[in-house]
């Protein structure tokens, strides 16, 4: 297992656009400009790929290969320059299949013209190679000392819309060895889905009781790295809901615990749970979940749900979010109860857009008015912020939509 720290990630309108443009219905290879704007997680950088800028005529020449006037690279650094955003370079290989390696003619297009990009843009050169089969490759040119750009692959290459679509490297991103606590798993999708899924970094933002479930399924699974965001601990009235804790952990950190709970029931040959002490609207958890390529929010409280409501949209990170509500009626006896998940991410409704948050609420939260007893007790008994009953079976529920 090995952690990637360089991606690219595009929505798949600018993917579509990018396959109408480099994959020629004559076989030939063909180039573009892109923009693209950083995405800085904890220990991943992340280049969004925001719009193509595509040649005009005579600024580009495509003999077999595909070539660039000076004029177009000009033009393209000034767009660039004028956005606030780094420069890409797209170009195809519509013979190659999956990750593909440069030529000397490719490294002369995107090394030899690093220094200049960096100048006009301050941030690094972007390549990207997009093959006949869809798989896209990406690498950045970073400035080390004076005139020398080294090329970083990137381990992955993220297609977000309706579904999310990844490429990775396998030399960095290396394909797990099955194992043989997962032969039923696998037997149940192939080698091909299952290489691809459990590649993916998970995190999930809440390790209360569906935190906990789905986090343990993933796990289960096969999946090798999964990041738990939560500041809280164990209480006593967790513990009927907490499938990860006893009487014991009462005190302890929620992460910590969950943590300790999955190493040792994860299927994976090698495996990684990183706790991460934090909300996910405070510096270390939001750069925790910006390192991720899936989240899955378990929160309850409607702060959180607005933060990661905006990285699905802002950073391309598909948020798979699940909520429980459990009505009473005047005599305290449970008279309905609701479940239900949903992704949030580009081409569907947001959070919000669902009624999973009310932005009013965010404000109060973030004025400390949730966490002071005597308002929430002035609140009416059916207000979806003090109404908190739940029981195992609803966060099973919940968990089993998410997962």
């Amino acid at each position: 297992m090995s952690r990637v720290e360089r991606s690219i990630a595009m929505t798949a309108e600018v993917d579509r656009l990018a396959r109408r443009h480099l994959l020629r219905s004559d076989r030939q290879e063909d180039i573009c400009f892109g923009l693209w704007r950083g995405s800085r997680g904890q220990t991943r950088t992340t280049a969004l790929i925001e719009r193509l800028i595509l040649p005009r005529e005579g600024e580009r020449n495509v003999h077999g290969n595909a070539s660039f006037e000076p004029g177009f690279l000009e033009r393209a650094m000034s767009e660039a320059a004028a956005a606030g955003a780094g420069l890409a370079l797209l170009h195809s290989h519509p013979l190659g299949r999956g990750c593909q390696g440069l030529s000397r003619d490719d490294i002369a297009a995107e090394q030899g013209n690093a220094g200049a990009v960096f100048g006009a843009t301050g941030l690094p050169f972007v390549g990207l190679t997009l093959a006949g089969d869809g798989a896209w490759s990406a690498r950045f040119w970073e400035r080390t000392a004076p005139r020398t750009y080294p090329v970083a692959w990137c381990g992955s290459a993220r297609v977000v819309g309706d579904s999310l679509g990844v490429t990775f490297m396998d030399r960095l991103a290396p394909v797990p060895r099955p194992t043989e606590q997962q032969i039923r798993t696998v037997s149940a999708w192939g080698d091909e889905s299952q290489a691809n899924l459990v590649r993916l970094r998970a995190g999930i933002v809440g390790a209360g009781s569906v935190g906990g479930m789905v986090a343990e399924s993933l796990a289960r699974t096969g999946f090798e790295d999964i990041t738990l965001i939560d500041f809280d601990v164990i209480k006593k009235h967790n513990l009927d809901r907490l499938n990860f804790a006893i009487t014991r952990d009462v005190g302890r950190l929620k992460v910590e615990v969950l943590a300790e709970f999955l190493r040792e029931r994860a299927t994976a040959a090698n495996f990684r749970a990183t706790p991460v002490v934090a909300a996910v609207y405070e510096e270390e958890g939001y750069r925790a979940a910006l390192d991720c390529d899936v989240l899955f929010a378990c929160v309850d409280r409607p702060w959180g749900r607005y933060v990661l409501n905006l990285i699905a949209y802002s950073h391309l990170i598909p948020v798979v979010d699940g909520g429980i509500r459990a009505r009473t009626n005047r005599l305290g006896k449970l008279a309905a109860a609701d479940w239900r998940a949903h992704t949030a991410i580009i081409g569907r409704p947001c959070l919000q857009c669902l009624g999973q948050y009310d932005p009013g609420h965010v404000q109060m939260e973030r004025e400390g008015m949730l966490d002071d007893p005597k308002y929430i007790e002035g609140l009416p008994k059916d207000h979806p912020l003090r109404s908190r009953e739940n029981v195992f079976a609803f966060s099973m529920s919940c968990a089993s939509l998410q997962t």
